[in-house]
């Protein structure tokens, strides 16, 4: 395994035929744009938790120790939205000015309103009831690949820089590695197979990390510990081979991140949040939005869906598109793509049958089928929305027992 390049740039070379490179990325709690997730998220939950019904869109945008929180908050009970910045900003691990951010100076301004009647009306009927109706329209994805393992269901590539995000985070909170800093990025490329209508991820390519880090470590240090605490417990063995190739901090020094390097934003990581580049993005973000937001609830929807069939054998791949129109309970449009990966026996019009007949894409179900009223949001603000078996993650237990026969 290389730590520098010495072959040629990975659009040169000559893979075998069927082969492709794909590539995903992730960022850790500390980078700006999961900072202001993460709090977007706080907020969110702390409204849940005294009103299950509250109404929340905020957005939070940070630069240096500057927080603004934006939106809209409707909730019957108090929060100190202050007071949840602060304890996000400290729990990611900004409590030093060392640490470029130290959460006991940082000023927050409140910008909140609430909802626009209006847009919650729109076109609905004289017997509208809030929970049925959608309020904004939209179009979402969800996405399942059985391509390496049978419980994430998730791309192999955007799977291992999420974790890698999520090492360097027990790394430090753990002080396996001492000198580490909340922000770091990762970017992992795969060398798949194309089998048929199949995929198969044969080796890991090239790994890349980006980790803040203390002033005083060496570059030398710095790249023999993430390789070894980091990389080498996230990445399967059999995926390394001597020709991977490392790219560790490649700016070389990394003592300055969070907001105080750039500028963060709430909803500005929506492929990572997501499939790592490997399913269609409808545009909206996720953080932030109570699950009477379909573009929110539908996402996580759709991923129960895909999973289920999938889980389910009924296809290695899944993609599930559902669109939806203001003041209609049913979407307009439910598409389900499986790449040609169906079993034998199955067909496309066959999965089409099978996910009518078993799945309810009405909003006011989606929040009960998958439990959308708890406070469990933050959790999913920091590596990834999905292929994570945390047990408040309802979208990601696939429904057993389909309804299998086939018109």
């Amino acid at each position: 395994m290389s730590t520098f390049p010495s072959s040629p740039p990975a659009h040169t070379e000559s893979l075998p035929e069927g082969h492709f490179l794909f590539t995903s990325e992730s960022v850790g709690e500390g980078h700006p744009d999961k900072l202001c997730d993460q709090i977007s998220d706080a907020v969110l939950d702390a409204c849940l938790k005294s009103d299950p019904d509250s109404k929340v869109d905020c957005v939070v945008s940070a630069k240096r120790n500057k927080f603004y929180i934006l939106g809209s908050i409707e909730t019957k009970g108090h929060i100190d939205v202050s007071e949840i910045v602060k304890d996000t900003v400290k729990n990611a691990g900004f409590d030093d000015k060392d640490k470029g951010l130290d959460y006991k100076d940082i000023e927050v301004n409140l910008l909140l309103h609430e909802s626009c009647l209006e847009e919650e009306t729109c076109y609905a009927p004289e017997d509208f009831k809030e929970e049925e109706y959608v309020n904004c329209q939209g179009v979402m994805f969800g996405y399942a690949t059985a391509e390496w393992d049978e419980e994430t269901l998730l791309p192999l590539s955007h799977y291992l820089a999420s974790r890698i995000c999520e090492r360097i985070s027990e790394c430090r909170r753990n002080e396996i590695i001492d000198w580490l800093r909340p922000d770091c990025k990762s970017q992992v490329t795969v060398e798949y197979r194309r089998e048929g209508n199949l995929i198969q991820p044969v080796r890991v390519h090239n790994v890349l990390v980006s980790a803040q880090h203390s002033s005083d470590i060496s570059f030398e240090t710095i790249r023999e510990a993430i390789i070894e605490h980091v990389i080498k417990q996230v990445v399967p063995e059999q995926y390394l081979d001597a020709d991977t190739t490392f790219y560790i901090n490649p700016s070389k020094s990394f003592t300055l991140g969070g907001p105080m390097a750039d500028a963060g934003s709430t909803g500005a990581k929506i492929i990572v949040d997501a499939y790592g580049g490997w399913a269609p993005h409808g545009g909206g973000s996720f953080s932030g939005k109570d699950a009477g937001k379909i573009e929110r609830s539908g996402a996580y929807y759709a991923r129960y869906v895909a999973k289920s069939l999938v889980r389910g054998k009924l296809c290695q791949r899944a993609l599930v598109q559902v669109a939806y129109t203001e003041g209609t309970p049913d979407p307009v449009a439910v598409n389900v793509d499986t790449f040609g990966s169906v079993k034998e026996g199955v067909s496309e019009e066959d999965i089409a049958w099978i996910v009518k007949k078993n799945f309810n894409f009405r909003l006011k179900n989606i929040m009960e089928e998958l439990q959308l009223k708890e406070p469990i949001y933050k959790k999913t603000a920091v590596f990834g929305h999905f292929g994570r078996c945390e047990p408040e993650f309802h979208w990601e237990v696939p429904k057993e027992n389909l309804i299998l026969e086939y018109h």
